[in-house]
């Protein structure tokens, strides 16, 4: 860095001389030599701040996306055509509502011959056995056909309840009717999709963490989420989730928090920033990020001294712990008290004179 030094030299010499024509004559010849120097050194106006110990937090801040806690596709379970659509799309559903019902006439009848059958089957096992055991009429094969038969048609009524019971289709959690993709009339098959639902309290927040961080997250750690889309509202919440892999495209493993979305204002896909407190110092010592140089090898702060009634900077490299926003924590090269150069750093060099105009504390 080069500095101008401000130096006048003035300079005036005059020389008379007169000659005469013999030694006889009257000379007279006045030499009058003036030199005046005056060296002027510049003062360059700076502002200071006293170091001092305080108590620093720096953290770890991340971009997220919010997702629904649970979004399914509701599909039907039987085939046949819907005959009642039972809950319009927007709606909140509770678990086990109805949403639409199957036309159930076939396995309606099914069951009622089955449930016949199986009441057949049924007493004639009771007879059976009661022979059998009691009296000891009749054969163990037909005693054992009885049994068998019974089960039997006692398995079969079962499975056409169960899937009498699947012709109404219902909401598998509590959440919003999102989307409905059927209308009565419509044919539907198994593992065709009739609803959407989307369960939206509480809602999840992931981001992915660099991994120079692995070391620093652990799940239950304190999260602050903010919505600049929410006019900046934000949450608390602890870290439920923090994943185990990295992922080898953007060097980043996954961390996953949830919080509470009573109102259902945050959406899926909004944008969150996250902060996590990555360490706490209490006695640390903390500059302005501004009052850092930097040089080729690294940073140096200019930290005011004073000696023969002037005060001038020097130099001091300094070696950086932590970062947080605009201010910085330095581990050595500066000292509780020193006064570092926070305005007109970038103006002076190793040396230069200096005249303190405020100080911050």
């Amino acid at each position: 860095m080069k500095r101008t030094r401000g130096v006048l030299l003035f300079s005036l010499t005059a020389v008379a001389a007169g000659c005469g024509a013999s030694a006889e004559a009257n000379g007279t010849g006045d030499v009058a030599d003036s030199t005046a120097a005056t060296v002027y050194t510049r003062v360059i106006n700076v502002e200071v701040m006293e170091v001092a110990r305080e108590s620093f937090v720096e953290e770890i801040r991340l971009t997220g996306t919010a997702t629904a806690n649970r979004d399914v596709l509701v599909s039907a379970e039987e085939s046949g055509v819907i005959r009642e659509v039972l809950v319009e799309k927007g709606r909140y559903v509770a678990a086990g509502t109805p949403l639409a019902r199957i036309d159930d006439t076939v396995l309606s009848a099914q069951v009622g011959q089955a449930r016949a059958q199986a009441d057949l089957a049924g007493q004639t096992w009771e007879r059976r056995k009661r022979l059998w055991e009691e009296d000891g009429v009749g054969s163990e094969i037909a005693y054992l056909e009885a049994r068998s038969a019974a089960e039997q048609t006692a398995a079969n009524l079962a499975v056409l309840e169960e899937r009498l019971a699947r012709t109404v289709i219902r909401a598998p959690f509590g959440g919003i009717l999102e989307d409905r993709r059927v209308e009565v009339g419509t044919l539907v098959n198994p593992g065709q999709a009739v609803a959407r639902i989307v369960d939206l309290d509480p809602v999840k927040v992931s981001a992915g963490v660099p991994e120079r961080y692995a070391a620093d997250l652990a799940a239950g750690a304190e999260a602050r989420i903010t919505f600049a889309v929410l006019d900046g509202a934000e949450f608390t919440a602890p870290i439920r989730y923090v994943g185990s892999v990295v992922d080898p495209s953007n060097r980043t493993f996954p961390v996953e928090v949830q919080i509470r979305n009573a109102g259902a204002l945050i959406k899926p896909e909004m944008v969150a920033d996250l902060s996590v407190v990555r360490r706490r110092t209490d006695e640390a010592l903390v500059l302005p990020q501004d009052a850092l140089v930097r040089v080729e090898d690294g940073f140096v702060v200019f930290v005011v001294e004073d000696a023969h009634g002037e005060s001038s900077v020097v130099a001091r490299t300094v070696e950086v712990a932590g970062s947080q926003k605009d201010r910085v924590v330095v581990s050595a090269g500066v000292a509780v008290g020193d006064r570092v150069v926070v305005v007109g750093q970038k103006s002076v060099a190793h040396g230069d004179r200096v005249n303190i105009v405020a100080t911050r504390r």
